[in-house]
């Protein structure tokens, strides 16, 4: 090989043309492939191609010709072109725009080595001036190493985690590229020369970028890890020490040799025997080998996640507060979907009816979640076994504990669906969190499921007290109400006594029967009245055992809309005549919450409606109306929550008490509503002919349960 010396010429010969076919070859298989594993796939496949036009050159022309010069200058341009794009794949190249003029800057001394080859050429026959251009020459390309490496750095070190899987190998070959060259030219700097046996081997950096290349356009080049077991590393490890500690010995020696002059052999015995004592002294020692084991387990068998910081972010998420800070139940979300560099998630939590339904969402507005958002029975198989569900298997038939029952065709659907993680506080489900498919997409491995497991465990364990402590300022609240109804109670009582005294002394002592009559009437309508409101406040307090009576429904609706329709636009729309079982005091006040609730949600114009159907064992009154409706979230955490009105100066406790008075007739209300639309009130009541039958299926059901 031209500008090679004997055996220097072979090595490099053999060097050059395996690295330009294995650049040649990678770069045609990127330029025909179809799918993409690696950013910037394209401009490094031209990359190759110049790097292989480069080794090519070497080999036709010589190492020290002009066409190797400028093929030499094709192939950093074509790395720097590569940096650029990954830098622009990356998404962060308008955020860091100084990055741009580096790179520019960089190309442009790359382009001014042909003005130096020309000058070159001009000042042949002057030997001082063909070697400040030689310095001059290999200090751009230092520059253009130095640049390329902190460019490089740059790159990889101000990734996100998601994508730092994507740049790795790519970044490998960069560094390896500029690395070589670094002390290929710093040497030629030193020496005035380029050193022989370096150029000889530089033919095998093709063959080094082409291997990372391909390595990193694999399937899974995240998943593309060194993992030997520890013995065998550290048993390699310190052979390397070795021979790292052999090859130090020669070279030492043979400097020596070259500057000791006359006293070269003794300063070669001297050196020899230092190094010799050194080695026993260190060698043996256990402080020396623990920290060499120390520093191999630290970066050769780091684990996925570095725990200690992933503990500490979850802990912040969670125990974030302030007026700004996001619900409970959103930081519950988050504090596990960080864990897996998930962009969203949602909470799901069991409902009245034993299903599962959406409590939070977290960046996921767009996510289609139905009610029930998962069945009854996921409870059980969760608590059984704390399974961590990969929807991906799922969705593949790979299941491993019948999980497919469980897993909701909603969540089939949708391809953002990546994981479900159960939250578990002593062997009871309090919630299950879905995690959306991250950005860099990898399969769970079981150190995925060990964190998240524990993850899952210490957050159900803060949603419980959390739970804990709703209730208890819920049942605090409650007490005081019942204080406060309490003294109403008594004053109205004492109200209703002297009424009801004055009528009997009225009816004693009045001259007038007229009067007499007419005042009579008026004190017992006052004391009925008051009786009633009497037995009205009195369902605050502990429920009781209300009578149950056949209620004409069609009745009952058109009395309570000619109510309202006095100052309000309530139509009744249908009324069937419909009997039902139940109190007619109590289902009419719970009628009127619904009917006030519908009427303050609508504007002034805008009318209620009331109908009163049959479903065959039901009766079912809906009150619907056209006012701001409700979301979801609203419906499921606030509507039925005592206490928490949206109403200026509300107390909260009419839809609430609504619910609590047709449950205790064994009837049930349900609710849909639409943000903008309006809502939806159904009361469902067994009819006055099926009740009998209906309460005899129910004791049946609760026997068997």
């Amino acid at each position: 090989m031209t500008g090679l010396p004997g055996i220097w010429s072979g090595i490099g010969f053999i060097a050059y043309i395996a690295g330009a076919l294995a650049a040649g070859l990678m770069a045609l298989w990127m330029a025909r492939r179809t799918d993409r594993a690696l950013l910037a796939d394209r401009p490094i496949a031209l990359a190759l191609a110049l790097t292989a036009v480069w080794g090519a050159s070497c080999l036709a022309f010589g190492l020290d010709s002009l066409a190797a010069d400028l093929a030499e200058i094709g192939r950093n341009l074509g790395w720097l072109y590569v940096l650029f794009r990954l830098f622009s794949g990356d998404g962060r190249l308008e955020g860091v725009r100084p990055i741009r003029y580096v790179v520019f800057a960089l190309g442009f001394v790359e382009l001014l080595h042909p003005v130096l080859l020309y000058v070159e050429a001009s000042v042949d026959g002057y030997p001082d001036l063909s070697q400040m251009v030689f310095h001059l020459a290999v200090l751009f390309r230092l520059l253009v190493a130095v640049g390329g490496l902190v460019l490089v750095h740059n790159l990889y070190a101000g990734a996100s985690r998601s994508t730092q899987p994507l740049l790795r190998w790519p970044s490998y070959a960069l560094v390896i590229l500029w690395l070589y060259d670094l002390n290929y030219f710093t040497i030629a700097y030193l020496v005035d020369a380029m050193p022989e046996q370096l150029a000889a081997l530089r033919g095998l950096i093709p063959l080094a970028l082409a291997v990372l290349t391909a390595l990193g356009a694999g399937k899974a080049p995240a998943q593309l890890r060194f993992s030997p077991s520890r013995s065998i590393t550290f048993q390699s490890a310190s052979l390397v020490l070795i021979g790292a500690y052999l090859v130090a010995m020669v070279a030492a020696a043979r400097w020596l040799s070259l500057a000791g002059g006359d006293f070269a052999g003794s300063l070669q015995t001297g050196f020899i025997a230092v190094a010799a004592l050194a080695a026993v002294i260190l060698l043996p020692s256990k402080r020396l080998r623990g920290l060499l084991r120390v520093t191999i387990t630290k970066h050769l068998f780091q684990h996925r996640y570095d725990y200690r910081a992933e503990w500490l972010r979850f802990t912040r998420t969670i125990g974030r507060g302030g007026p700004d800070a996001p619900p409970l139940h959103e930081r519950v979300v988050q504090g596990i979907a960080d864990i897996t560099e998930s962009p969203a998630g949602l909470l799901l939590v069991p409902g009245d009816g034993g299903t599962f339904e959406l409590a939070a969402r977290w960046q996921w507005p767009t996510a289609d979640v139905p009610s029930p958002a998962l069945p009854g029975h996921a409870a059980s198989f969760f608590e059984n076994g704390s399974f961590i569900v990969d929807l991906d298997d799922v969705r593949a038939g790979s299941e491993v504990c019948g999980e497919g029952a469980v897993v909701a065709d909603w969540l089939r659907a949708d391809p953002r669906c990546w994981a479900l993680v159960p939250l578990i506080h002593y062997d009871r489900l309090t919630g299950v969190v879905v995690l959306a498919r991250p950005l860099n997409d990898r399969k769970l491995d079981w150190e995925d499921f060990d964190l998240l497991r524990v993850v899952g465990q210490q957050l159900a364990s803060y949603l419980s007290e959390n739970a804990g402590q709703e209730a208890l300022a819920e049942a605090e609240r409650f007490d005081d109400f019942h204080r406060r109804i309490a003294f109403v109670m008594h004053d109205i009582k004492n109200l209703a006594s002297q009424m009801g005294l004055l009528a009997r002394n009225a009816e004693q002592h009045a001259e007038n029967p007229e009067f007499r009559a007419d005042m009579l009437v008026t004190l017992r309508n006052s004391a009925d009245k008051l009786n009633a409101l009497l037995a009205r406040l009195s369902r605050y307090g502990a429920p009781s055992a209300e009578p149950s009576e056949p209620i004409a429904l069609g009745a009952l609706a058109r009395a309570l809309v000619e109510r309202f329709a006095v100052t309000q636009p309530v139509t009744l729309a249908r009324a069937d005549t419909i009997e039902v079982a139940g109190n007619r005091e109590a289902l009419e006040q719970a009628l009127a919450h619904l009917v006030q609730n519908g009427i303050d949600a609508s504007p002034a114009d805008s009318p209620v409606f009331v109908s009163v159907t049959s479903d065959g064992l039901h009766g079912l009154i809906e009150v619907v109306d056209s006012g701001h409706g409700m979301s979801a979230e609203f419906i499921r955490s606030r509507l039925f929550k005592p206490f928490d009105s949206s109403k200026q100066g509300g107390f909260g406790i009419g839809a609430y008490e609504a619910r609590e008075l047709i449950r205790a007739m064994g009837g049930r209300l349900e609710v849909e509503s639409r943000e903008g639309l309006g809502t939806r009130f159904a009361i469902r009541l067994p009819l006055a002919a099926a009740s009998g039958l209906l309460r005899q299926f129910s004791a049946q059901d609760q026997k068997v349960a």
